[in-house]
């Protein structure tokens, strides 16, 4: 369930998961203080009976647990649960490129590497939630074939039904659609992600042909420029 226009933080519903009792507790004493409705669970198997009970408007996952860790969590959660569209916040001690790259192939929102500062944490849980609620029309339409995206609202719908985009998704979908029909450097997509080689920017673009083309083999709307990066060439 996404946040709600209007809403304030005492109607949305967080879920931190997160083996480390002191972390969990930290957590749900701060996120409560910042006035949202916070439940916690020690591992993947408690958070899934959780998940498959009660709805939320963000998760916050772990990644290193024992047993079943956070990426297997979230891949779970992208295509068995019934929160599949709810956004995923991961966080890890581990800060290697490839494990971003993990989390975000997998449909994470973002990525926060241990240890971190609360005030982080928040401000990234606020941006994801201002950025998944319902906004007021208006908004500049592009239209790629079966689908429309909604540039200042950041939805991708395939006629009324939206198809879920991660944060970094909607975010280099806007950076391409405010340069439409012409060549980004690949680069230059890379410095606005955690990972400035450019494979964070080939995973994404590789998940949105999917969402997108009808063929993503042979993009028609989301182009690679030889040499250059890519490009969105709306209808």
């Amino acid at each position: 369930m996404n946040a709600r226009n209007g809403a304030d933080a005492r109607d949305r519903h967080l879920l931190v998961v997160d083996d480390d009792d002191r972390i969990r507790d930290l957590l749900r004493e701060f996120l409560a203080r910042a006035g949202f409705r916070v439940s916690v669970a020690a591992d993947a198997a408690a958070a899934r009976r959780l998940l498959l009970a009660l709805e939320f408007d963000l998760l916050v996952f772990d990644v290193m647990m024992p047993g079943e860790d956070g990426f297997s969590l979230t891949h779970w959660v992208r295509n068995h649960a019934p929160a599949r569209l709810t956004p995923v916040l991961m966080l890890t001690a581990r800060d290697a490129a490839s494990d971003r790259i993990e989390g975000l192939t997998l449909g994470a929102d973002d990525y926060l590497a241990k240890p971190f500062e609360p005030q982080e944490l928040l401000l990234r849980i606020e941006a994801i939630l201002r950025r998944t609620a319902a906004r007021p029309a208006g908004s500049k339409m592009l239209s790629l074939g079966r689908c429309s995206f909604d540039v200042d609202r950041g939805e991708l719908l395939q006629g009324e039904t939206p198809i879920r985009l991660t944060e970094a998704e909607a975010q280099l979908l806007r950076r391409l659609a405010a340069n439409a029909n012409l060549p980004v450097d690949r680069l230059d997509l890379a410095r606005e992600t955690a990972d400035v080689s450019g494979r964070a920017v080939d995973v994404q673009v590789t998940r949105l042909r999917r969402k997108i083309e009808a063929d993503p083999k042979a993009p028609r709307y989301l182009q690679t420029v030889r040499g250059v990066g890519y490009m969105l060439a709306p209808d």
